[in-house]
């Protein structure tokens, strides 16, 4: 994020600040899914929207007059929008028949595709707002920002009714809870997934994609600049790289829906290591790393959209928030871990060694992808 360095001053914590978004998202996206289990979909997720405008309006401040503190909490809480954005895909399952629940939740993965375009672009309004009230480009960008997310939390309030999750509840009949079953939630989850190889297997694919993805992608921009690439061959193989991701989501919650969930995954696993060969054997070669890049994103989408409908297919009723807002946590844990990995094994080795290693990751896997299972 150029907000960070452009306040920070400084490279180092410049990048932990552009950690802070995706660690905030991992911290929320537990409490979020609590939320929604015990009041529903409609209060978890404008409260979570809610959540990161109040960190967008201290994005603002910290963009006008420069300060680091705000800045590190803004972020934090701005990461409340990944998981309510995380969380709105499962939601969409909630009511869904069961085979259509793959293309309900790649709706609105694909939805997130205007997001990605116009969140960049920000720029041009946002210094249009600058000349009008003072604010510089930053601020005003993140004013626009702010008011979206108020808004969308308001749309949520007020128009999601009924609400998916409590109308899933009121269907679904609930075994009598006796005393000594009461437990925590994270409990329940743990031993729901125990019990749940297909569940267990869900959650792999969707870490393995997001550790795989953020890997990658995070240090790309980085090669291609130390190896001469200019900032609009970036932008242009991140834009690319993002159409991947979203674009195609439709097709795999329809391949997810018909073929079934562990065809969709094997073919994401398969384009996942064909964007890494390419990686590996092609590291300075602009067209190549684009490819890879472009597959790299369909890859995650793949393994990512199917992964997450297998999970909303399998889980129970009982811990079905909570356990979907913990698995978003992970993965954004996950996330931020990978990206944080990949700066010193970049430096200390080279993008094609970074490309086997996630080869390597993917191997778990493409193991158990391959085992014969009716419930995938």
């Amino acid at each position: 994020m150029l907000l960070a360095g452009e306040v920070t001053d400084s490279e180092a914590w410049a990048g932990l600040a552009r950690t802070a978004s995706t660690l905030g998202a991992a911290l929320l996206g537990l409490p979020l899914g609590n939320l929604a289990a015990r009041f529903g979909r409609r209060a978890a997720l404008a409260s979570g929207w809610w959540v990161a405008a109040s960190g967008s309006a201290l994005l603002v401040l910290a963009a006008q007059v420069g300060m680091v503190v705000p800045l590190f909490i803004g972020l934090l809480l701005i990461g409340a929008g990944s998981a309510v954005s995380l969380q709105a895909r499962f939601a969409a399952t909630d009511l869904a028949e069961q085979h259509h629940k793959g293309r309900s939740l790649a709706l609105i993965v694909w939805v997130g595709t205007i997001g990605s375009v116009l969140g960049p672009n920000l720029g041009v309004p946002g210094q249009a707002i600058g000349d009008r009230t003072g604010l510089n480009v930053y601020a005003g960008a993140f004013l626009i920002v702010t008011v979206c997310l108020a808004f969308a939390g308001l749309i949520v309030f007020l128009w999601l009714r009924p609400d998916p999750l409590l109308l899933l509840h009121h269907a679904v009949p609930k075994p009598a809870v006796s005393a000594g079953r009461k437990r925590s939630r994270v409990r329940l989850i743990l031993s729901e997934l125990r019990g749940n190889s297909a569940a267990r297997f869900a959650v792999l694919a969707i870490l393995t994609a997001q550790i795989v993805m953020v890997a990658i992608m995070t240090m790309t921009p980085v090669h291609i600049t130390h190896h001469g690439g200019s900032i609009t061959i970036v932008g242009i193989t991140i834009s690319l790289h993002i159409a991947g991701m979203y674009a195609l989501s439709p097709l795999v919650g329809l391949v997810a829906d018909r073929y079934g969930h562990r065809l969709a995954i094997g073919s994401g696993i398969t384009i996942f290591l064909a964007s890494l060969v390419i990686g590996a054997l092609k590291p300075y070669s602009t067209g190549w790393i684009i490819l890879s890049l472009i597959l790299l994103g369909v890859g995650w989408s793949f393994v990512n959209v199917a992964g997450s409908a297998l999970f909303s297919t399998i889980i129970s009723d009982e811990t079905r928030a909570s356990s979907q807002g913990g698995v978003d946590a992970l993965s954004n844990l996950c996330g931020a871990t990978a990206a944080f990995a990949a700066g010193p094994l970049l430096a200390v080795s080279s993008f094609s060694t970074l490309a086997v290693l996630a080869i390597v990751i993917l191997v778990p896997l493409t193991v158990l992808n391959m085992r014969r299972d009716r419930t995938l």
